[in-house]
Formats: structure tokens, sequence, C-alpha cells
């Protein structure tokens, strides 16, 4: 039974799972964050790992990634990213914030 509901929740959570780094992609996230390793910005997990039990971090992240950011993270800044709508920008930090 055990069995039954995990492979359940997988089922219904990998499609969203894949959803959002398919939103990630596409909105050009990932020309400079992976989900574990650090290229130009950190990797998600690590982000994940700082904000976590943090009440306000999605809204936190979410306007990172729409206004950018600077100082967080080193000296190299994260650019204004205009083309992520509101809802768009709480999706990623949703998903980002549930990276392990």
């Amino acid at each position: 039974m055990k069995k039954l509901i995990f492979a359940t929740i997988v089922a219904v959570m990998a499609p969203a799972a894949f959803a959002q780094h398919a939103l990630a992609e596409k909105k050009n996230c990932l020309a400079c964050h992976q989900e574990n390793k650090k290229l130009v910005g950190p990797a998600y997990k690590e982000v994940a790992k700082k904000y976590a039990g943090q009440k306000d971090a999605v809204a936190k992240l979410a306007e990172k990634i729409q206004k950018g950011g600077s100082g967080v993270w080193g000296q190299i800044p994260m650019p204004a990213n205009p083309q992520v709508n509101a809802e768009e920008a709480k999706q990623l930090a949703t998903w980002i914030l549930s990276l392990k």
C-alpha cells in the first residue's frame, strides 16, 4: 500500500517539477543557474538551502527573479528579468525552494 501511495505522489508531482524546470529553461534562467552546481549564479539547491524555513522566501525570491539583485551571493549581480511575470516568478521561486 505504501508503495502505491508513493508511486501516486511521484506521478502527480513529477509533471509539476518538470514543468517548472521547463519554465526556467524557457525564461533563460538556466543560462546562469543549474539545480546542482554553480554557474554564474548559485545552484538552485544552494538557494533552497539558504532560504529554507523563511516564511517570506517565496515572495523574496520572486521579487529577486523579476527585479534582480546583488550582494547576496557575491559580487556578480543578478540582472532583472522583465520577461518573467509575477505569477511565473512565484512558480519558479516555489520550485527552487522545493529542491533538496
